[in-house]
């Protein structure tokens, strides 16, 4: 028994994930092996997961792209075209030097009169009436959730709106899926959710009503990351070793190939409805491979059930040609001993402030959950904010990151942690800041953006890393739920951020910068996770 609590100690401080400091890890990489063909098929199998949820998360982009607008004709004169009801009807106001049509608005004339008429009389006329129904350009998007409930003018911030709710749905799913997948098991939560998934993207896809779409884009929120979450500790509690992090980050690459891919479908696919079932249906491939996809055993010798976890074993020791010790059922019901004394003492949130070091752990790591969130996805989910084509733009998007995640995995293996977080969040501060020192839309502005995309998505792979080596054993969990709760809270304002550009039109970017490096700075008010005491 000594010598395993020893081995297991030994575990611990080199495994970069929270999954690794239980007492259960070396009996089953033990029994398995730390990374086999098993493992392989599997973390392939959990990482293409994310592709769906990528879509749904991305998919307000094209759904809800800003499209030219005018006021629309009246019946008497749908007949005339775009130039000549503006010539009548248009009213132009003074922007940044420039007249600009303005569609929320047309002049208070009687449109009952003949053309000729109304061409005179509106030389003249200056009182104008608020416009209510509009035709939009739909040769770049098509049909958006904008065209067709009107979202603009008054109703423009309904836009916002509907992010928010998607994002409000992923900061709770964060932190209360977590408990689901605790009580109720890692397949079990992970199916449920993908059930739930493929329900609500399909009443999306028909529904009638604004008020339906956000309400259902909430829940939906909620059960993507709950996908992504219970599909990664999943994966982490199959493997050992070295691979805990090397799975772990792998598990993220589809990530990026899901903003390339819908950006491709959406490129082709002029409809929100119809681009919404596209995105749905794989959930449908998904749930048809249930039976492929085994209860984690670590989780089952955490609920006791011994006799469930052998058969989880014995299907993947067959599967790696791999015979399993005859003491391995023994083994794992003393790992079930070692873990009810090892969690008698229970933890509390006010042990996250309980001494100097742990308070200054928490407030910091609040600091630098809120800054690398706020700057990875406020630059993902405004790639049209920032000029040039959306598209191309995610597509860029996607492809940075791809390096960016294959060197996050040297980097946690070779360079620690501390120092290239610190260098990445400022990294991608740097560059946000540096954009505005060129025009807006200009190809150095999108270059500078996509660095720092690059840096931020390295960062966003080696942050919850580094938290969970800061935290003692017993406070992991703990400690990196708390941690995502300022998380959430960026993700909630993100949908706004962009209509700071009302107060200036580089203040977007000008935050994020600013954002990055103080997340970046915070990093060094933290210890090296080397030598660091196990103990609160």
């Amino acid at each position: 028994m000594g010598a395993e609590t020893a081995s297991n100690s030994t575990n611990e401080k080199q495994a970069p994930s929270p999954v690794s400091s239980n007492p259960n890890d070396d009996v089953i990489s033990n029994a398995i092996g730390e990374f086999g063909r098993w493992q392989c098929n599997l973390t392939i199998l959990l990482s293409l997961l994310n592709i769906p949820c990528t879509w749904h998360i991305f998919a307000l982009t094209f759904q809800a792209a800003d499209q030219n607008f005018w006021c629309a004709q009246t019946d008497h004169f749908d007949h005339l075209s775009f130039s000549e009801w503006i010539n009548i009807s248009g009213v132009f106001t003074r922007n940044d030097g420039k007249l600009r049509y303005n569609p929320c608005s047309i002049k208070d004339l009687d449109f009952s009169h003949s053309y000729d008429d109304l061409l005179f009389e509106s030389e003249n006329v200056t009182t104008t009436r608020p416009c209510h129904k509009w035709v939009y350009d739909t040769k770049n998007f098509g049909e958006t959730i904008i065209s067709e409930w009107n979202l603009v003018c008054t109703r423009e911030h309904l836009k916002s709106l509907a992010e928010m709710m998607f994002l409000s749905g992923v900061a709770f799913g964060g932190f209360f899926s977590g408990l689901v997948s605790d009580r109720f098991g890692r397949k079990r939560a992970l199916v449920g959710s993908l059930v739930c998934q493929l329900v609500l993207g399909v009443c999306i896809a028909v529904a009638p009503w604004f008020e339906v779409y956000l309400a259902l884009r909430a829940m939906l929120g909620f059960f993507c990351v709950s996908i992504v979450f219970s599909g990664f500790v999943l994966c982490m509690e199959i493997v050992g070793g070295k691979w805990l992090t090397i799975a772990g980050i792998s598990y993220l690459f589809p990530v990026p190939l899901g903003y390339i891919a819908i950006s491709g479908i959406a490129y082709y696919i002029h409809s929100w409805r119809l681009l919404q079932w596209l995105i749905t249906a794989p959930t449908i491939f998904f749930l048809g491979l249930y039976c492929c996809i085994p209860e984690s055993p670590r989780w089952l010798l955490t609920m006791g059930k011994t006799d469930e976890a052998m058969e989880v074993l014995n299907d993947a020791a067959r599967f790696n040609n791999i015979t399993l010790a005859a003491n391995t059922d023994k083994l794992l019901k003393q790992s079930i001993s070692s873990m009810k004394e090892d969690t008698s003492k229970k933890v509390e949130v006010l042990d996250l402030w309980r001494t100097p070091l742990m308070r200054l752990i928490s407030c910091t790591q609040y600091v630098v959950w809120f800054s690398v969130y706020l700057v990875y996805y406020g630059l993902v989910l405004n790639l049209s904010n920032i000029g040039g084509d959306v598209y191309v733009n995610t597509v860029i998007s996607g492809l940075v990151e791809i390096p960016a995640i294959a060197m996050s995995i040297l980097i946690l293996l070779k360079m620690g942690r501390r120092r290239p977080l610190c260098l990445t969040t400022m990294g991608a501060g740097v560059a946000c800041l540096t954009t505005l020192a060129f025009p807006q839309g200009s190809w150095m502005t999108i270059s500078l953006a996509m660095l720092g995309k690059f840096a931020i998505s390295s960062a966003n792979v080696v942050m919850p890393v580094y938290t969970a080596e800061l935290f003692p054993t017993k406070m992991r969990n703990l400690g990196v739920g708390a941690s995502s709760v300022p998380a959430g809270v960026a993700l909630i304002l993100i949908p706004y951020l962009w209509h700071m550009e009302y107060l200036n039109v580089h203040f977007p970017m000008a935050l994020l910068g600013v954002t990055g490096i103080a997340g970046g700075l915070s990093v060094l008010l933290l210890p090296d996770t080397t030598g660091l005491s196990d103990t609160i």
